[in-house]
């Protein structure tokens, strides 16, 4: 086969990884399964995603794995494509690398790698990431991806691998590991119960929590946050983001998220061509009345991004735009609209996290879109993720009636032993 399609180049590598040539059956990959269970007949092979026929099975995988959950929601295949396409602002600072495991010719599994030069600049701690993991119950498949990808990094000069991030922190990450009853929102992942034991199985421990509250939105402030509000009113105006001066508000946004976000664990800022791309991907669904920033004496201070959960309206598409998708997703969108949205983005500056003002703005700008919401018939909204340790925040949004409800994990392994 002739390879036209070049998956993803190196940008300015850190140091040339060795490419990992297609394995010739599991054992290359020391991927004995660790459950010691009878496993699927059919040898398995790894190999590397390097063509777009290689790329379609690579993102069609899911669909065999989760073809009986009804929780399940098939991702649209045009916009899993995007994130891949070397356009992805992503890859101006970060390589990647993605695996298929086949056994007896037949996908039976997926996985990729990434190296982000802005996390090794900020943290400078030698950790590679894993990310877009999907494989079926069985211990030999999930060993053979894992070791993959980790022999990616380790050759890239990685001591540590955490995961899964599809592709970064920005984007969608962790694994669902509570939760499975539900479907998940837009730009969250949905997994089966058995990744959390294969992974702890192949080494992988717990590094981090990331939760998922939903909240009812006809729930009425309680006293203490209307005390706080009254308090605080002379201070603090919020308005709607302008369509006019969409760009102008657009960079306000970001610069308030790259602060308020500045000492969480894992932070990496987005760039100005990350945060463009962002905003072009999801025009369709933005409304300017779900997006408000909240200033204090004048000054830019907080903000809130709401969106209507797409993964309502395109539950049913198949993965698929055309050739009536588009216009199923524009009327749900536009006409029928939604019962349930996302806080997609939400950011105080931290020069008031943890003060009155602090609890008064992220009130505020939740508060003053609730009229907004409820105008456009959503009953309930998803706030994620929010951090495990991250108290204060998670009081808020308690006191505003939210209720914890999905909890998404992100694991690592040491790659190399810590040097003294």
């Amino acid at each position: 086969m002739h390879h036209h399609f070049r998956f993803i180049p190196f940008s300015a590598p850190l140091s040339q990884p060795r490419l990992l040539h297609p394995m010739t059956d599991a054992t290359s990959a020391d991927a004995t399964s660790p459950t010691g269970t009878a496993q699927p007949p059919g040898s398995l092979r790894i190999v590397q995603v390097e063509s777009r026929s290689d790329l379609n099975t690579f993102l069609k995988l899911p669909w065999s794995l989760y073809r009986d959950d009804p929780n399940w929601i098939p991702p649209l295949l045009h916009e899993q494509r995007r994130l891949f396409s070397p356009k992805n602002p992503y890859f101006k600072h970060a390589t990647c690398r993605c695996w298929i495991a086949l056994r007896a010719g037949r996908p039976v599994g997926r996985i990729s790698a990434q190296i982000d030069r802005l996390h090794l600049d900020r943290y400078h701690d030698a950790t590679g990431f894993f990310g877009m993991l999907e494989a079926e119950d069985d211990g030999e498949t999930f060993q053979a991806l894992l070791r993959t990808a980790e022999d990616w990094n380790r050759t890239a000069g990685m001591h540590r691998i955490r995961g899964p991030f599809n592709l970064s922190i920005n984007q969608e990450c962790g694994l669902l590991v509570d939760g499975f009853e539900t479907k998940p929102a837009m730009m969250m992942g949905h997994a089966r119960p058995y990744y959390t034991v294969r992974l702890e199985q192949c080494g992988y421990v717990k590094e981090k929590d990331l939760l998922a509250y939903a909240i009812d939105t006809g729930v009425e402030p309680s006293n203490a946050m209307n005390l706080i509000l009254k308090r605080t009113k002379k201070r603090i105006e919020t308005r709607t983001v302008s369509k006019k001066n969409f760009q102008q508000d657009l960079d306000i946004v970001f610069d308030i998220f790259n602060d308020a976000w500045s000492d969480n664990w894992g932070f990496i800022p987005f760039t100005r061509d990350e945060i463009i791309h962002m905003a072009n991907d999801l025009k369709l669904v933005i409304n300017e009345q779900f997006a408000r920033i909240a200033f204090v004496d004048g000054r830019p201070s907080a903000f809130v991004v709401m969106l209507p959960n797409l993964n309502e309206a395109i539950e049913d598409l198949d993965g698929r735009l055309l050739p009536l998708g588009w216009l199923k997703l524009l009327w749900r969108l536009k006409v029928r609209r939604l019962r349930t949205g996302r806080v997609l983005l939400m950011g105080v500056r931290k020069a008031y996290q943890g003060t009155t003002l602090g609890a008064a703005l992220a009130y505020r700008v939740i508060g003053d879109t609730r009229p907004a919401v409820l105008d456009h018939g959503i009953k309930e909204l998803e706030l994620s993720w929010i951090l495990e340790d991250n108290i204060g925040i998670q009081s808020i949004i308690e006191d505003c009636g939210g209720r914890r409800y999905k909890r998404y994990r992100i694991f690592s392994r040491q790659l190399r032993a810590e040097t003294p």
